[in-house]
């Protein structure tokens, strides 16, 4: 038999299931029992709860309520294990306690119907913990079965897709969202012991500012113009340093109309963090303290394993400067190469591919870096001191103004994180912000564009500032051995399916 057709008779079965559970609510509705109209029922008890605090729930009554995930009958007694957010209990129903004709209408209950279950905790003959049920509440008809036992949802297109069936049918999949939400709880945990302030600055605006990226547009109706998603609160955030919060951060959403891939969702979450009276060093010390707080709070322990890799995130992480890592992997030093023609030059002859605009020593320096160097940092480091091309916020540092005091942090292979010791020179921002402006009129689309109200907050003066941003949803894969980023977000962007898929 082909594939086609296992298909066509898995459909059609499917739709014959869907026909009687249909009829078997109809039923219900036209004997006054349309569980649909419950709106209350008041669960007292869970089943981690139970089985963790047996000894002081033995005997006891108990109200628990869950989705049906197995039924096997008996005759006049039957058993089923329903299943809550914690995980699954075992509940035994019989006539004895039900009558003939509510233990005769549980026997039609669907696996994935949701009940409610009344009664007291006990052990059976093989030492499961069990719910002897004394009443039993449909509160849920399912009207679409689950994906049967043994194959269940195995596609992950089709988790990502219906990530509530994937909750239902992989309970193991709710442990990662799980330490997600313990994760970002003790990230706030860190830094709000040290006294910063949670903020939130707009997600539109009308400029394209805080980093280098290609934008989602919209359009605002009422003002006649267009608008954007923001890719980075950067500027934002230091606006309010400006005007005298010392200590601020945010995580929320960004947004960046690019490719997707194991790594990269349009739409994913960051936190970005600003300290007033500091600088890119003192943004590695807590960069390096939330990482591995975090892991050792979270996971208890700070050596951990990423996809078979072992990494050690104990701090006292590697520091080394962009162009003494290029020399260290590939023996080329660039603080001999003075010119961008030199510099093009070397990169024809190693085959380093680099942008028509973006050509110059520091965007080639920076595309040495890719092409050499990130793939090999597996244990954490920060690399620091980029060139001023690729930083456009970035203070220069004072022993070689074509540099700036920036850091990304590497773990590995990839890029967790991005810290700055902020410009605040107003007259340099504007110059950097107009060469942003002729890189995006030469077709750079992730060029940013001029944000003169920013310009103008530099001119009442913004302190010297530490500033970074770490990507959080690639910190939960590492934290979680997550091979994809779709693993980690509970609803990825997917591409639409054709009709008829």
């Amino acid at each position: 038999m082909s594939e086609n057709t296992n298909n066509q008779n898995q459909e059609v079965d499917i739709n014959e299931l869907m026909k009687i559970r249909r009829e078997k609510l109809k039923d219900l509705q036209e004997r006054g029992k349309d569980p649909f109209e419950i709106t209350k029922f008041d669960r007292k008890h869970t089943s981690s709860q139970i089985k963790e605090n047996y000894e002081e729930f033995e005997g006891k009554d108990v109200v628990i309520a869950g989705r049906i995930m197995a039924k096997r009958i008996m005759g006049k007694a039957s058993f089923c294990h329903i299943q809550d957010m914690q995980g699954k209990m075992q509940c035994y129903v019989s006539t004895n306690d039900l009558g003939e004709e509510l233990y005769k209408e549980f026997k039609t209950y669907d696996i994935g119907d949701i009940v409610g279950i009344e009664g007291f905790v006990f052990k059976t003959k093989t030492e499961e913990i069990s719910v002897h049920a004394k009443k039993v509440t449909l509160l849920t008809k399912s009207l679409k079965p689950l994906p049967e036992k043994y194959h269940g949802l195995k596609d992950t297109d089709l988790r990502y897709r219906q990530r509530y069936v994937d909750l239902i049918v992989n309970p193991e999949v709710k442990d990662t969202f799980i330490l997600r939400s313990k994760i970002i709880k003790e990230l706030r945990r860190i830094l709000d012991s040290k006294g910063y302030m949670e903020v939130e600055t707009p997600i539109l605006s009308t400029i394209v500012s805080g980093d280098a990226a290609r934008p989602f547009i919209t359009h605002h109706n009422t003002l006649g113009i267009d608008m954007f998603l923001r890719i980075a609160p950067e500027l934002y955030l230091k606006r309010l340093i400006v005007g005298g919060f010392d200590k601020v951060y945010e995580i929320g959403r960004l947004f960046r109309n690019e490719g997707m891939s194991i790594k990269h969702n349009p739409e994913f979450t960051n936190i970005e963090l600003y300290s007033a009276y500091e600088d890119y060093n003192d943004m590695m010390d807590i960069a390096e303290e939330i990482v591995s707080t975090i892991a050792k709070n979270v996971l208890g322990t700070t050596k951990i394993s990423y996809q078979g890799v072992e990494i050690d995130l104990t701090p006292g992480w590697r520091r080394i400067s962009m162009i003494d890592s290029i020399k260290e992997v590939t023996g080329i030093d660039f603080n001999t190469i003075e010119t961008d023609e030199e510099a093009r030059k070397l990169a024809d002859e190693k085959h380093v591919e680099y942008d028509e605009i973006k050509n110059t020593r520091g965007h080639i320096i920076n595309a040495f870096f890719e092409e050499f160097v990130e793939e090999t940092l597996i244990q954490p480091t920060f690399i620091i001191d980029y060139p001023v091309e690729v930083s456009p916020l970035t203070k220069r540092k004072p022993s070689d103004k074509r540099l700036t005091e920036r850091f990304e942090m590497f773990i590995g292979g990839r890029e967790y994180g991005n810290a700055y010791s902020e410009l605040n020179d107003p007259i340099d921002q504007y110059e950097r912000f107009l060469k942003q402006v002729e890189a995006k009129n030469k077709g750079d689309e992730e060029a940013g564009g001029m944000d003169e109200d920013f310009v103008n907050a530099l001119e009442y003066g913004l302190p010297p500032t530490g500033g970074l941003g770490i990507g959080l949803d690639r910190l939960i894969m590492l934290l979680t051995d997550s091979a994809s980023i779709r693993d980690i977000l509970l609803f990825p962007t997917m591409k639409p399916l054709a009709k008829g898929e």
